[in-house]
């Protein structure tokens, strides 16, 4: 087993370099509207494991792509005891519009503080088309029962990562 948490590099600001979670790290609570303006918190799911995705913005190629993978498989996912929920910069009413437009059936949140991103190390320096950037690091986590990181992944494909999400927790 590979260890996930990567010291973070040497940084001139806070928006440089992400701290990353791994295995056993406590998940980072929250309480974040949704797509249609209700709080939800990472405590609603306590007792069950739940999928914590980010994503870079709603409606564009790639988070499309990811988010109708999730929707696909969450009956199995859910089958499983799994939970699912993506989190973005977007606004509510974005997130409204995406999830109507593509059928989406598990909660979007709204970040556009950037703050549970950055918590979760999913904010920060990275790179997109050879250039490095400061955004949202496409990131998946898995919360056990009991609030800690069982498995965590940053810099996931948009596609096939459900495909080999599932074939990790043998779902």
């Amino acid at each position: 087993m590979t260890d996930n948490h990567k010291p973070a590099a040497d940084a001139k600001g806070p928006e440089e370099a992400a701290h990353k979670l791994g295995p056993g790290d406590p998940a980072p609570d929250f309480t974040l509207p949704d797509a249609d303006g209700k709080p939800v918190s990472l405590s609603d799911y306590r007792g069950r494991k739940v999928i914590v995705y980010f994503y870079p913005a709603a409606s564009t190629p790639g988070c499309t792509k990811q988010a109708c993978d999730f929707r696909d498989n969450l009956a199995e996912l859910n089958g499983a005891g799994l939970d699912v929920i993506g989190i973005s910069p977007d606004k509510p009413a974005k997130l409204a519009k995406f999830r109507d437009n593509e059928n989406l059936t598990f909660p979007l949140l709204s970040d556009p503080d950037r703050e549970v991103l950055r918590a979760w190390g999913a904010f920060g320096e990275k790179m997109m088309y050879g250039k490095r950037i400061t955004g949202v690091i496409r990131s998946t986590f898995l919360v056990d029962a009991d609030g800690k990181i069982e498995v965590a992944q940053y810099n996931v494909r948009a596609t096939g990562h459900v495909a080999k999400l599932r074939r990790d927790l043998s779902v």
